[in-house]
């Protein structure tokens, strides 16, 4: 039904916001779902996520030069995590007064009161750049053996890993999936602390705008949460499902289109973003309960996606690792670590809590990098902590 729905809106609506009969919802006859993600006010744009834009830019600056040890260096990836000291090659981020660390571990809902958490994670991102460019880069020109970081050969690529066999590059790139992006999407603007702050609801209400602006404040926190998985500038903003798996993006929107790929989870990326144009279009009419009710499909899927690559990659390494092939099955390896850290912020609309504790995924952490880590790791070690995330995400491990 749901893509019944959809094709009929696609065939009755512009580019523009729509205002069709046809296309309004029918359990709120005002509630009208444009094609694309476009609202306007007095025929002004009133969706703004430059923000997002521009940590997503600062996160690819820092991620291509996470394995390059000629130009990168500890200082400047430190400095480009906090923006500080004109870090990037493009100035106009040198310019921004936003920075990826100051969201990491930042939301509303998990962090407001929880800062030592939030320190430590922030630590734990910090302490791959430095182990990347002090033992690992100290080693680039050394084969890896078990305790001795080094590179390592997956085909024709080279990778470098430290004495556990994980690449640092994926484990940052990985977490902060879930650390900047799932955090500040699912449990900071997309939670009703932020998006009825104060007096959000009655100004929305009234149509109210921020000074200087053409959006209330609701309509704003609601597309910053879609600037984090929309917002790199490769995604078109007509049909982002169009180049799920063509866009220069690497983070979450990239494995949303994975995931969507996978027959198991096919259509997961359409309703995702029929959830936030519906949810934007709820913000618009003012009917609150159908944006919670898109809240909830939006942390159901994001938080189903991290946890179906983190099963996928574990598997991965398991099948590479019975075929002696240690470069693919510690690349593998070290993307599944990425993603079970980013399961600390997947968010349960059930339980307002993520599926798996935060206890839990130091667990799974601590098993895959026990002794050598990944040059020790066994098959039943895999296996199980694939049959535990897969169980409480309510698929199977084959699915992933």
């Amino acid at each position: 039904m749901k893509k019944l729905f959809f094709s009929a809106i696609l065939g009755g609506l512009t580019l523009a916001s729509c205002s069709s009969d046809d296309d309004l919802n029918p359990d709120n006859p005002e509630l009208e779902i444009p094609a694309t993600y476009s609202f306007e006010r007095d025929d002004n744009s009133t969706v703004n996520y430059t923000g997002q834009t521009t940590r997503l830019q600062m996160t690819s600056e820092i991620l291509s030069k996470f394995t390059d040890f000629e130009n990168g260096s500890e200082a400047l990836l430190l400095n480009m995590f906090a923006n500080e000291n004109a870090p990037f090659e493009n100035a106009s981020l040198n310019e921004s007064s936003k920075s990826v660390k100051s969201k990491v571990a930042a939301s509303n809902l998990y962090f407001s009161a929880n800062t030592v958490e939030s320190a430590e994670i922030r630590n734990d991102f910090e302490s791959y750049i430095t182990e990347q460019f002090t033992t690992v880069k100290d080693n680039k020109d050394e084969l890896a053996e078990a305790g001795i970081a080094g590179q390592i050969a997956q085909g024709t690529r080279v990778r470098y890993v430290d004495g556990k066999g994980l690449e640092m590059n994926q484990a940052f790139a990985k977490g902060l999936i879930g650390g900047l992006l799932t955090d500040q999407i699912l449990n900071n603007y997309l939670s009703q602390a932020v998006l009825d702050e104060a007096d959000n609801r009655a100004n929305n209400d009234a149509d109210i705008v921020e000074a200087e602006k053409v959006y209330t404040t609701m309509e704003h926190k609601w597309d910053e949460a879609y600037g984090y998985l929309y917002g790199d500038p490769s995604i078109p903003t007509e049909d982002p499902n169009s180049v799920l798996n063509e866009s220069e993006d690497h983070l979450l929107f990239s494995y949303l289109g994975q995931v969507d790929a996978d027959e198991d989870f096919s259509g997961i990326a359409e309703e995702t973003f029929e959830a936030f144009k519906k949810g934007r279009a709820a913000i618009v009419a003012g009917d609150y309960q159908t944006r919670d009710e898109q809240v909830k499909i939006i942390r159901e899927n994001i938080s189903k996606t991290i946890a179906v690559r983190a099963v996928h990659y574990l598997q991965g390494g398991k099948l590479a690792l019975a075929e002696g092939n240690n470069g693919a099955a510690f690349h593998e390896l070290s993307e599944g670590f990425g993603f079970i850290y980013s399961l600390r912020f997947t968010h349960n609309p059930e339980t307002g809590s993520p599926y798996i504790s935060a206890d839990n995924v130091r667990n799974y952490l601590e098993q895959l990098m026990n002794g050598n880590g990944f040059w020790d790791v066994t098959p039943e070690t895999l296996d199980g902590i694939s049959e535990e995330i897969a169980a409480a995400f309510d698929f199977t491990v084959a699915d992933a």
